[in-house]
């Protein structure tokens, strides 16, 4: 652990918890899943004390903010002290209980169905 060091992005993220597996970071970086400070990060990009970090991890973003670098994965309760989780709370499942269905048999939605999908989704 250290304080000012810079550390790799996918190292970090394997050594806080968020991935189970360095290439499973790895990957989600190259798959544009990590952005750091709003630009797309490379898995051997650094990230320094005070970085934004965005993950996407199963369609919901997690916003982390670092407070000290680490390289090596650590115990848990180390781990919850070198990042800062901004992530807004997940909605209610009121909001989230929306889900449009279609009957069976009722074959491919039509574009006006489409468009009506996106905006239940907010997509559109």
């Amino acid at each position: 652990m250290s304080e000012g060091a810079s550390v790799r992005v996918d190292a970090w993220l394997w050594a806080i918890r968020v991935y189970k597996t360095r290439s499973a970071a790895t990957t989600a970086c190259r798959a544009g899943h990590v952005r750091v400070n709003g630009s797309h990060a490379k898995a051997a990009q650094t990230v320094r004390p005070g970085d934004e970090l965005r993950v996407r991890i199963n369609g919901f973003d997690r916003i982390l903010v670092v407070r000290q670098t680490i390289a090596k994965r650590v115990g848990a309760a180390v781990a919850a002290t070198a990042f800062e989780d901004r992530t807004p709370p997940p909605p209610s499942r009121e909001f989230a209980g929306l889900v449009a269905v279609r009957e069976r048999g009722a074959g491919r939605p039509t574009k006006r169905e489409r468009r009506e999908i996106d905006r239940l989704h907010g997509r559109g």
